[in-house]
């Protein structure tokens, strides 16, 4: 690995819980209930986007411009943190990771582009709140994922140059918007994604979040 890392920065659905399966889930009851089919793969299709983005996207596709995406937004939220904290589990490894950066001495980051609201949610439920020096959400940022503005924004809160970031993605938009910050990335998709183009542009694809520590002791 070339440089020095000196910071670790989190993107949080599918990286630090394994939060996909109920996003999907709150997706599809919301969008139910307002009379829309809404299936996994039409979730799938917009991974990496924040919430807002993915309403407004639909209700173009279906040419819906009379419902309000805040109205919709507020009933995904409400369904999906009463999931978290009922079903929320971390991913694999998560809290041993954190536990083992902290003592290691790398400053540590979060970069989400889900709503604020939900990322609170999160932490507080994993109890991980006090690994990070820095979580920033997208959720009122001008651009999210792709654009590099969530990472930057991450990195200029912990005073750590970009290239001094490692970035954790388990999406091409992350992976990508990662990259366009000038940091290195390492990727950790779900398996039925690991052969996406996209994810070629990682600096690692990795199986795990135990494979972290091994990357970074090599450097």
């Amino acid at each position: 690995m070339q440089g020095v890392i000196k910071a670790v920065i989190f993107d949080m659905d599918g990286v630090l819980i394994d939060s996909e399966p109920l996003w999907r889930k709150a997706m599809i009851e919301g969008f139910t209930s307002c009379g829309f089919e809404f299936t996994e793969a039409d979730c799938r299709a917009t991974t990496g986007m924040r919430l807002r983005e993915v309403i407004a996207f639909w209700l173009t596709q279906w040419e819906r411009h009379d419902l309000a995406v805040d109205a919709i937004n507020t009933l995904i939220l409400d369904k999906l943190t009463q999931l978290v904290e009922t079903q929320g589990q971390e991913m694999l490894g998560a809290s041993d990771l954190l536990k083992w950066l902290k003592q290691a001495g790398y400053k540590i980051g979060l970069a989400t582009s889900s709503d604020e609201r939900f990322m609170n949610t999160v932490l507080s439920h994993l109890k991980l709140r006090t690994y990070f020096d820095v979580v920033v959400s997208a959720e009122r940022l001008k651009y999210a994922k792709p654009h590099p503005e969530v990472f930057l924004n991450c990195a200029a809160g912990l005073e750590v140059l970009p290239n001094a970031c490692l970035v954790i993605e388990d999406s091409v938009n992350g992976v990508i918007a990662a990259k366009a910050a000038s940091m290195r990335v390492a990727a950790i998709p779900e398996i039925e994604f690991r052969d996406k183009v996209g994810f070629k542009i990682a600096d690692w694809q990795l199986l795990h979040l135990e494979e972290v520590k091994l990357l970074l002791e090599a450097n």
